[in-house]
């Protein structure tokens, strides 16, 4: 199982490492050109792989209106993207008025929830608990994924991709740490019922293993994506930043977990094995980039 973990992890991130480099130094004056479709693509997996995991138990949205919901927020979270393709400004806007759009997308997504029901209303039972789950999963889903394309856009283009990679960064390594320390020296469960594997060694091991990437990425990562002339943030800013986004990575994990716990599911899917599926991969983003784009547009990281 280790074996294939390792390997089908190499084959997600070299693929991933090499558009990241494509996007910061080829996207001819629109970021995010080359991680988008891939935004799209997770996003449309991750939907699926929660529709999936709903049909276990026998719950199932509508799920055109559902898939239909979703790709209205990420093209709302792409619209800076699009509005450079036609020729606009450079400028990415301000922080807060970035998550406009996606906002006002979700609000539709949660119309088209009540549509989809509608179309297909026989009798009472059951609306009620279809359309909040499928605002549910476009929440949890489409919504969250947009922070990562927010990301990318901040500020400008070396400080949004130091924004990115930041969170991607200290977020994967504290899953790594957090492995790690707990097969060697996990004893004490974390969530006995929810995650048996999780152990409190290791969540431990996770944060410190978090704290000290976001202290080497700021350190030693920031100055090439950012430009040499970046002030890299004193020690506790680090630090803090690390703390952050390792703890609602951790959430971010355990609440995939408390899904398929609660749909008898071992994995959201199967078609990677020793991982599982895309949602087993993005579980802990989900969480960690909402985390790191509050802490990047804080201002105490960054211009």
């Amino acid at each position: 199982m280790l074996r294939w973990r390792l390997l089908v992890s190499t084959l997600i991130i070299a693929p991933l490492v090499a558009l990241l480099i494509l996007d910061y130094r080829f996207h001819f004056g629109v970021p995010g050109i080359w991680l988008s479709p891939l935004l799209v693509l997770f996003t449309v997996l991750g939907v699926a792989e929660v529709l999936d995991l709903l049909a276990a138990k026998n719950l199932r949205p509508a799920a055109w209106s559902v898939q239909a919901g979703a790709l209205l927020v990420i093209a709302a979270s792409l619209a800076p993207l699009i509005g450079r393709l036609a020729g606009g400004s450079n400028s990415s806007g301000e922080p807060w008025a970035q998550l406009g759009w996606p906002l006002a997308a979700f609000v539709a997504a949660v119309a088209l929830a009540f549509v989809g029901e509608m179309v297909r209303y026989q009798g009472p039972g059951g609306v009620i608990v279809n359309v909040a789950l499928a605002v549910f999963t476009v929440a949890y889903v489409a919504v969250l994924m947009t922070f990562l394309n927010a990301l990318r856009l901040y500020h400008d283009s070396g400080w949004g991709m130091a924004a990115l990679v930041s969170v991607i960064f200290v977020t994967k390594m504290s899953d790594t740490g957090a492995y790690a320390c707990g097969r060697l020296w996990g004893r004490h469960k974390l969530a006995p019922v929810l995650s048996p594997k999780k152990t409190i060694e290791g969540a431990i091991g996770g944060l410190v293993t978090a704290c000290l990437c976001s202290w080497l990425f700021f350190a030693t990562l920031l100055p090439i994506l950012a430009g040499p002339q970046a002030a890299v943030p004193p020690l506790w800013a680090c630090l803090v930043y690390g703390l952050v986004v390792g703890v609602a990575g951790m959430i971010g994990d355990l609440s995939e977990s408390l899904l398929k716990r609660d749909m008898e599911c071992k994995d959201s899917s199967r078609w990677m094995p020793g991982l599982g599926g895309i949602l087993d991969v993005l579980d802990s983003l989900l969480l960690a980039a909402p985390a790191g784009y509050f802490c990047w547009i804080s201002g105490f990281l960054g211009p």
